[in-house]
């Protein structure tokens, strides 16, 4: 981000990565970079049965510098359209579990490709309008195997789709290698 005296355009950061890749540290090193207030924007559902995932989502929010506000299970796209105070720099992880929320919430996983469309088209419209600083996380699933299942294809598919409209709306674009970021644009 801009540390000048001069107001400098806004910034949109997408930071792609596989899992435990370190996307979200990274990502999070961006928005303290820039110096300021930071909002975190925490797209996960926590199940309080998953204690693997909850021990996640704790490991991330002791991350966090005390003075970042933290907004958690939100729609990004409906944060974003609403951001009026906006703080120095809004950071969204992650798109994955927003997207898996997405698909639950329409019953679609086992409806045809594109069923989500209002939603993701919602949330690049969103992120190409919002005035201020953004950083956005999202994973990279593409690189593996192909998926055993339906679900697994579907979502493989939606969010390499999804990912590659952010990184067309947003400025930059990093992808985060075994705690190594390579700037892709």
């Amino acid at each position: 981000m801009s540390h000048s005296s001069s107001p400098a355009a806004p910034r949109r950061i997408l930071v792609l990565g596989g899992a435990r890749s370190g996307k979200s540290a990274f990502a999070e090193n961006l928005a303290d970079e820039a110096g300021g207030a930071v909002r975190y924007l925490a797209t996960a559902v926590p199940d309080p049965d998953d204690h693997d995932f909850a021990e996640r989502i704790a490991q991330h929010r002791s991350r966090r510098p005390a003075n970042w506000s933290t907004v958690e299970s939100a729609d990004p796209a409906k944060v974003l359209a609403e951001s009026t105070n906006r703080p120095s720099v809004l950071l969204i992880d992650d798109i994955g579990t927003w997207l898996t929320a997405r698909i639950d919430a329409r019953e679609a996983w086992e409806a045809p490709r594109g069923t989500i469309s209002p939603d993701t088209d919602a949330l690049v419209a969103a992120v190409a309008a919002y005035p201020g600083d953004l950083v956005i996380v999202t994973p990279e699933v593409g690189m593996g195997v192909i998926p055993a299942t339906r679900s697994g294809r579907l979502f493989r598919d939606e969010i390499g789709i999804l990912n590659q409209r952010l990184a067309q709306t947003c400025d930059e674009a990093y992808f985060v290698v075994a705690g190594l970021p390579l700037r892709l644009k």
